[in-house]
C-alpha cells in the first residue's frame, strides 16, 4: 500500500522545491516517523552546490538534522510504539567493510548516510532502520531536540581532538557546527575563543558568553598568542571550510598543538607543512560520529547545560524550504535554520513540546 505526503526534493541544478511524494508503510525491521524540525546544514547546502551529485539519485529527499514522533513500526520491530518521541542518528553502514571490522563504523568505507545516500527527513514522512532511532525524553521539546545532531558532531569533535580542561582552543568558523563545538569545549573546561567574520554570528556567539575575534579587523594569531602568555592554541577547529580559514587555525597553534580539520572542503587546500614539521603539530581529521557521542549530546542537550535552542534564527513552513535554502546560501543574517515539518499535514501529530 503506498500513500502520499509533503517533502523537499533536491532537484540537481542548484533546485530545490516541495512536493507531493509516495511513500511505503515501513517493511521489517522499520519504524515511520513523523519529523516535526528538521534543521538545514553546511552539508545540505553542499548537496544543494551540486557537491554530492555522485552520492544523491535525483529527485532526492535530503535533510538528516530531525527530531519528531513515531506513527508505525514494520514487523519485527519492539520497543516502540506510536507518540514515541525520537531523533534519528543517520547513519547505516555495511558492517563488513575494514573500517567497520576495525571499530570505526561511523566512517564505514561503504556508508548509507540518510539523507544523502538514502531519503532523508525533510518530509511530512520518514521511514529509517529501527537501530537509528534514539528515544528522547518526554519533556525534551521537539524544536530543541532536533538540534542533537550537530550537537552530537561537535562532541565527537572535541572529543577527537582529545580537549582537555584547562586547554585552549580556538574555533575558527561561528557557524552552528562551530558555535556548537565551542560551548561543548567550554563544557569540559577548555579556555574558548571563536574567530568569524559575519556580524550575525559574531553577535550569536557573544550572546552565548563566548569570546569571539573578527579575523578581517584582527590578527587572531597574536590575539591568541597574548591570551596564552604567547604560546598559542593548544587545540584549533577548522570548521570555515576555507582557505583563508584554513590558515588561521594552523598559524594560530602554539608548539605541539592540534587541529582538527571539520569543516568540509569541496576543493584540495594549500597547507603549510613547513609549519607542521618545525612546531611538531598534529592533523586530525574528524567526521560525523558515534552512538556515544549522541548519548554525550543528548545529556547535555537535555540537562540545559547547553543552550542549543539559542542557535535557531527562523523556523519556516516546509513549503517554504526554497527560500530557506536560498537564505542560507546567501549567508549572513542567519545563524540556525528549521524547517516545520508537519505545518499543514492534516492529521498530523504535535510537533512542538510533547
Amino acid at each position: 500500500m503506498t500513500t502520499t505526503h509533503r517533502a523537499a526534493q533536491y532537484l540537481g541544478g542548484r533546485s530545490i522545491t516541495t512536493a507531493t511524494v509516495e511513500g511505503a508503510p515501513p517493511g521489517p525491521g522499520q519504524v515511520e516517523i513523523a519529523p516535526a524540525y528538521t534543521g538545514i546544514c553546511g552539508t545540505d547546502l553542499h548537496v544543494l552546490a551540486g557537491d554530492m551529485d555522485a552520492r544523491v539519485s535525483l529527485p532526492a529527499v535530503i535533510g538528516h538534522e530531525t527530531a519528531g514522533r513515531v506513527t508505525a513500526v514494520g514487523d519485527g520491530v519492539t520497543g516502540w510504539s506510536p507518540g514515541d518521541p525520537v531523533t534519528v542518528v543517520p547513519l547505516r553502514p555495511d558492517g563488513t567493510c575494514p573500517a567497520c571490522r576495525a571499530g570505526n563504523g561511523h566512517v564505514c568505507e561503504r556508508m548509507d548516510f540518510l539523507g544523502i545516500d538514502s531519503t532523508g527527513a525533510l518530509a511530512e514522512r520518514w521511514v529509517v532502520p529501527e537501530h537509528t532511532l534514539l528515544r528522547l525524553p518526554d519533556d525534551l521539546e521537539l524544536r530543541t531536540a532536533a538540534l542533537l545532531e550537530p550537537t552530537a558532531v561537535a562532541v565527537h569533535d572535541v572529543r577527537r581532538a582529545r580537549l582537555a580542561a584547562g586547554e585552549a582552543a580556538l574555533v575558527v568558523g561561528g557557524g552552528p557546527v562551530g558555535l556548537l563545538i565551542a560551548l561543548v569545549a567550554r563544557s569540559v573546561g577548555a579556555d574558548v575563543v571563536v574567530a568569524e567574520p559575519d556580524p550575525t554570528r559574531r553577535e550569536a556567539a557573544a550572546d552565548l558568553g563566548l569570546d569571539v575575534l573578527d579575523p578581517r579587523a584582527q590578527d587572531v594569531a597574536g590575539a591568541v598568542a597574548e591570551r596564552t602568555g604567547g604560546a598559542g592554541a593548544d587545540v584549533a577547529f577548522e570548521v570555515s571550510g576555507t582557505q583563508p580559514g584554513l590558515e588561521t587555525a594552523a598559524g594560530a597553534l602554539a608548539v605541539r598543538g592540534r587541529l582538527c580539520q571539520v569543516g568540509i572542503h569541496a576543493a584540495p587546500r594549500t597547507v603549510d607543512l613547513h609549519r607542521f614539521f618545525w612546531r611538531e603539530l598534529e592533523l586530525l581529521g574528524a567526521r560525523l560520529y558515534s552512538r556515544p557521542d549522541w548519548e554525550e549530546a543528548l545529556r547535555l542537550v537535555a540537562s540545559g547545560e547547553l543552550a542549543v535552542d539559542r542557535l535557531v534564527s527562523e523556523v519556516v513552513p516546509l513549503d517554504e524550504v526554497a527560500d530557506a535554502f536560498t537564505a542560507l546560501a546567501a549567508g549572513g543574517g542567519v545563524v540556525k535554520v528549521l524547517v516545520d515539518c508537519q505545518s499543514g499535514a492534516a492529521g498530523a501529530p504535535g510537533t512542538g513540546t510533547p
